[in-house]
């Protein structure tokens, strides 16, 4: 896999390839960890586990709903976190028709504007890309 981590300078900045299925998000959470560990001045821990946590939803509906390749992008300086989950599928409405999942959901956007990220869509060159960005009061 091709992960690059940029931890020095501003904003340190993650972007990680996901696996093709449901091992995307324990991958991404992982890999959000881990950044966020090596920038634990930039962010609070209260902060860092919020953001692990929209980053799990975000790469769990992209696998859910859209078509492959995924790919994360996490930039992260002081006061300000972006999340971009890139997916294969082109179509910006939300409507999953096809969803692969069978019991009740759809609760992961709401999890994430409950969490006071803002959430945007926006194309990309193979598909489109869901952002949060989240922003706190540094100490």
């Amino acid at each position: 896999m091709d992960t690059a981590i940029a931890p020095c300078g501003c904003p340190a900045t993650l972007h990680l390839p996901l696996l093709p299925d449901e091992r995307a998000a324990h991958q991404a959470r992982q890999a959000a960890a881990c950044l966020l560990a090596q920038e634990a001045d930039a962010c609070p821990r209260e902060i860092a586990e919020d953001l692990v946590l929209i980053v799990s939803e975000l790469v769990g509906n992209a696998v859910l709903h859209a078509a492959g390749p995924y790919a994360l992008t996490l930039s992260l300086e002081r006061g300000r976190a972006g999340i971009a989950v890139r997916d294969g599928t082109a179509d910006l409405t939300g409507n999953h028709h096809d969803a692969r999942r069978k019991e009740p959901g759809g609760r992961g956007l709401k999890i994430v504007q409950a969490l006071g990220a803002d959430l945007f869509v926006s194309p990309s060159d193979r598909g489109k890309q869901v952002i949060a960005v989240l922003t706190w009061q540094p100490r």
